[in-house]
């Protein structure tokens, strides 16, 4: 009697932990996007891409023979809900890697968090200051705001501009841009002979761009921003007839910009942009191609919407994690940050990656793909 008590108690307690390993079989990955608010066309996009993507990866055995557990919260691009969102995912959540930080502002906010417990992070904002200095646990997917400037800057060079005016945002990501620009663009020869800023909120630019156009030597005129503040830009712009050429930054670089600017308003806007864009246009033998239409073909499928840049940057983020993860040969935060500093050539929406302990983005600047908006649509530039 003792015997079979003893032996029912072994076969009870061995299944329970048969049970409680097999619910612990999980790789819990965690993200705090910009999914309403003003930063919702960023994050919207990452927050349908990331659920798609973990979906189809669990369909397909998981990673290590784990389901993927995608804990993901909504800041609404508020920094101190995002810093919030963070220390949850690591206190609660347990999660061993974190995607996210949609802006520049928010990204900011939580790096400390995950950098003091060690977690790697993978930012989807664009600011340079998210990866330089580099940080031992932070990485990001987005060609940085200095990268995008200099895009920006050998066009012009290539069409013989030398003046320009610039109107930036004052927020997170357009102030940052506006200072990486400045400090290159003489390496350009060209000159800044007007500098405007607006306020997220503002809703007409009239003023600064009336100032800029009373310049007669201006040639070009740059809008280092994103969200709606260059959308407006571009419309008052076309109001005001200004006949010269005008980049945007990649900060808006989707269809939703050039339905928001309306079509005719942005005919001719030039910038920085990524394959994603442009999947149709590139040549057969790209090494973006197949991976560009893949995204796109499963991404307009799911949610029949135009297929954006930065849903593509989550795309990235997410196949950067899964591919360090494998290669590590498991799911723990150290040995997954030393695989993700160790990403080689990696092809990604936004371009092929190779990283290392000193650059935790891994991208060149040919990554970027030069857009204009022709007959309504993005078009690679000749």
């Amino acid at each position: 009697m003792t015997m079979n008590l003893i032996t029912t108690t072994a076969l009870a307690t061995g299944m329970a932990l048969a049970l409680a390993g097999a619910a612990s079989a999980e790789i819990r990955i965690g993200a705090t996007l910009s999914e309403t608010g003003g930063a919702s066309f960023l994050g919207d996009p990452q927050g349908k891409t990331l659920k798609m993507l973990v979906d189809e990866i669990n369909a397909n055995g998981g990673v290590l023979g784990e389901e993927i557990r995608l804990f993901m919260y909504d800041d609404g691009g508020d920094p101190n809900r995002a810093r919030t969102f963070a220390t949850r995912l690591i206190e609660d959540d347990e999660v061993v890697a974190v995607i996210g930080g949609t802006t520049t502002g928010t990204s900011m906010a939580i790096i400390p968090v995950f950098e003091e417990e060690e977690i790697p992070f993978i930012s989807l904002a664009g600011a340079i200051e998210i990866i330089d200095p580099v940080r031992p646990y932070t990485f990001k997917t987005p060609h940085t705001d200095r990268m995008a400037c200099a895009k920006i800057f050998e066009d012009m060079q290539a069409r013989g501009i030398t003046r320009i005016g610039m109107i930036s945002g004052s927020d997170g990501f357009g102030a940052s841009m506006r200072n990486q620009c400045l400090q290159i663009v003489g390496d350009y020869a060209i000159e800044v002979l007007a500098d405007e800023t607006y306020a997220p909120a503002d809703a007409d630019m009239t003023p600064q761009l009336t100032n800029i156009k009373s310049n007669a030597q201006i040639e070009a005129v740059l809008n280092p921003g994103f969200g709606q503040g260059p959308a407006i830009v571009t419309r008052n712009y076309a109001q005001l007839a200004i006949d010269l050429p005008l980049y945007q930054s990649h900060g808006v670089a989707s269809d939703g910009f050039i339905e928001l600017a309306g079509a005719q308003a942005a005919e001719g806007v030039r910038l920085p942009g990524t394959a994603l864009l442009v999947a149709d246009l590139l040549a057969e033998d790209d090494p973006q191609r197949p991976v560009v239409e893949a995204y796109k073909a499963a991404y307009e499928g799911a949610h029949a919407t135009p297929v954006s840049t930065f849903g593509g940057y989550a795309h990235d983020a997410l196949r950067i994690l899964v591919d360090a993860m494998e290669r590590a040969g498991s799911s723990d935060p150290q040995a997954v940050r030393d695989a993700i500093e160790e990403t080689s050539g990696l092809v990604g929406t936004t371009g092929t990656v190779t990283m290392s302990a000193d650059d935790h983005l891994g991208l060149t600047l040919d990554a970027f793909r030069m857009l204009e908006v022709r007959d309504g649509a993005w078009t690679l530039v000749d």
